[in-house]
Order: structure tokens, then sequence, then C-alpha cells
């Protein structure tokens, strides 16, 4: 039986409200006024980083927080809900669904992803938990470990995965074939139309951040293609 939260999700469009410290919209008053425009937008979620935002967002809007906590740690890649803490930071802050890196690669506590999917669902049994993959390999394993929900969050982001510019259409198709759990298309989609082919690929639903949430990089688009054509 399809969790409810989930269910919700199919067809429907997640909205990334996420900034970093040093743009202009870092702050969780704005990320809670980015979750009510997206809401107002008929968005079906929001994907919120560090439980600050989370708690801002949830006070403002009805829709499912998948939460993440964006975390560097000297000498690891993994930065995406790195560590158990973490983890459970996301869940103080009530998020729905945690998302979390899932990739194979050395997490900074030394707590093996098995672990740290394990103790969470013991400790929070009501909280769903999402994958963040970068390839085929990295899902099905995710399926494997627990996961509720998988993303194409990381494709691109590891030095083994394709680099492109665009989203990563083959991964969501291969993806949404070799696993029973939703699949999340997301990562570099910058159009409706882009969002439609994650839905004729297979993705369950899309998640989308830049492309609505981050008004420099939008102009920026502009700004060059149109100095493109003035200067050649």
């Amino acid at each position: 039986m399809t969790h409810p939260i989930i269910e919700s999700f199919q067809g429907g469009l997640i909205v990334s409200c996420q900034a970093l410290e040093g743009e202009p919209f870092y702050g969780s008053e704005y990320m809670a006024r980015f979750a009510i425009s997206a809401e107002m937008g008929h968005a079906v979620g929001i994907r919120a980083n560090t439980p600050s935002d989370i708690r801002a967002i949830k006070r403002v809007t009805k829709l499912p927080v998948i939460g993440l906590w964006k975390r560097e740690y000297a000498g690891y890649d993994v930065y995406i809900t790195p560590t158990l803490e973490e983890v459970e930071g996301v869940i103080a802050g009530g998020a729905d669904i945690v998302a979390m890196d899932a990739t194979p690669r050395d997490r900074p506590d030394g707590m093996p992803l098995k672990t740290v999917v394990e103790k969470a669902k013991q400790a929070y049994p009501e909280v769903l938990l999402m994958a963040d993959v970068s390839t085929v390999e990295e899902g099905v394993a995710a399926e494997q470990l627990g996961f509720d929900l998988i993303s194409t969050t990381l494709s691109g982001y590891t030095p083994y995965s394709p680099q492109s510019k665009e989203p990563d259409f083959q991964l969501i198709a291969k993806l949404s074939r070799s696993v029973s759990l939703p699949v999340l298309g997301e990562g570099r989609i910058h159009s409706p139309e882009q969002a439609v082919r994650c839905l004729l690929e297979g993705a369950y639903s899309v998640v989308i951040g830049g492309a609505i949430t981050r008004p420099d990089t939008i102009t920026r688009k502009y700004t060059e293609a149109m100095a493109h054509f003035v200067h050649g």
C-alpha cells in the first residue's frame, strides 16, 4: 500500500526551496515565502535544507516537506544529510521525508549507510526516507537498504556519473524500470517541456529548484542569451 504522502506526489511538481549563505534569498523567512508561492502555483511538495528552513516552511504551508541538511566535512564528498546527526536534526525540524546521499562514498561519522537507514527506521518509523543517487546501481542498492523513494538528485555531482547541462533522462528511464520504488526526476530541469519529459521517461514526480527559486540564475540565463546575440 502506497503511503498517502507518496501518493500525493504522483505526477506533480515538488519545488526545492533552497538558498546558500551569500545568496540574495538566503534565510528561512525567504524560503518560507518561496514555499507559499510554490503552494499557490499548485506544487505538491517542498524540498528544503536545514532544520531552520524546514520549521519555517512547515509553519506557513500544508505541503509535505522533503528535508535535508547540507553540511560539509573536511575530507568527505558526502554533504547531503551526511550523518545520523543530520538525519535526526531534519526530523526534529518537522520534515515528512528525509533526503540523504545514498551513494557508496564514505560518510563522515564512519557509519555505513545501511546502519543509518536501520537506525532511522527504528527510531522514527513514521518518517519516510528518500535516497539521492547518481546511478542506476545506487538506486537499486537504495531499494534493498529500505528507502521509500529515490531521486536522481546527484547525477552529475559524482565524478563517475554523466556530466551534462541537461537532465539525466536516461537515468530516470533506466531506474524507473529497475526498481519498484517511486523515482523522482531531479537535477538541471529548466523548462516545463523537460519536466514533462521526465514524466514520460518514468518519473513518479519532478523536483525543480534553481529554475524557480534562484532569480539571479534565471536573470543570467536571459542576459547571457541576449549578450550572445548582441556581441556574437
